[in-house]
């Protein structure tokens, strides 16, 4: 059994972690509140984007654009594929980044050109220890996401796009359905397709304005696309965040609440121990009285 000295060095130890615990709970709990203030400023203007998207196709269901094509024409097994995958910097987030390289890890291996972009320092490492092929300029960091890391992001794969080294992009992320619920989501960026837009079609009754452009509605779509798949890339980085930290906030709540648990069952043992030893020296002066007697 541990004497006195050796517990209250063991009840130390806990205390300290527990403020370190503590500590990453309040930090985890601000930075949730600034990513979700930051997606609610800028959700409004994204959602008009794809209303006005959902606008033309449904005034000109025949427009077409190199962004709305499937390449149908291309064998799904011979497609190239480019995953956008955002895990953390960090660790102490439960099954956070586990879950996310799980699903990417899947993915990847289901086609033979795929190729990964992947955000966050532990998803990287990831990758590159497996020898998976990972877009080396592709270092972005998760935290505080901004919108230009988005906007830079989007035209990288855009460009890889463009240049039909990619024919399908993705992303996955963490979605978070609630302060207790996370799922990873896998997103299709590129090509779109107009069942996204429509999901939201007016009635039939409903009066609707007619559209007029100054030039093509290809153009058109060509300029307003692209912001809108920097806009889905920024929200996603921003729910990967959001969720990040409300899993380390989950992680450090069961922490602090095993610790204290421990605290607590410690606390009964060094009580033990301590009564334990007074008894001792009671004894041991009583026994010593009744020699001192004797004599």
């Amino acid at each position: 059994m541990a004497n006195t000295k050796e517990i209250q060095k063991r009840m130390k130890s806990i205390q300290d972690t527990m403020k370190i615990t503590n500590a990453m709970y309040m930090i985890s709990s601000a930075k949730l509140r600034s990513a979700k203030q930051k997606l609610e400023d800028t959700e409004p203007y994204f959602y008009e984007l794809q209303s006005a998207i959902a606008r033309l196709l449904r005034h000109l269901p025949d427009a077409r654009s190199k962004y709305f094509d499937p390449h149908s024409n291309i064998p799904d097994e011979e497609k190239k594929r480019g995953y956008i995958v955002i895990t953390a910097d960090k660790g102490l987030a439960g099954a956070y980044n586990h879950n996310v390289i799980k699903m990417a890890n899947e993915l990847f291996k289901q086609g033979k050109n795929n190729k990964l972009f992947v955000v966050g320092e532990l998803g990287r490492r990831f990758f590159a220890k497996e020898g998976m092929e990972v877009d080396s300029e592709f270092k972005y960091t998760v935290q505080n996401p901004s919108l230009h890391r988005a906007r830079v992001i989007a035209e990288r794969v855009l460009e890889l796009y463009n240049k039909r080294e990619l024919d399908e992009i993705y992303v996955i992320y963490t979605k978070m359905e609630n302060s207790v619920s996370m799922v990873t989501e896998k997103m299709r960026l590129l090509p779109c397709y107009r069942e996204q837009f429509e999901k939201n079609r007016p009635p039939i009754d409903m009066y609707q304005e007619e559209i007029k452009t100054d030039t093509s509605v290809k153009e058109v779509l060509e300029h307003i696309v692209p912001n809108c798949v920097t806009g889905f890339i920024y929200g996603a980085l921003v729910e990967s965040f959001a969720s990040e930290h409300s899993s380390r906030m989950m992680a450090m709540q069961a922490a602090t609440d095993s610790a204290k648990d421990m605290l607590q069952q410690l606390s009964i043992e060094y009580n033990r121990v301590r009564q334990s030893a007074i008894t001792q020296q009671i004894t041991e002066i009583i026994g010593g009285a009744k020699a001192q007697k004797k004599k």
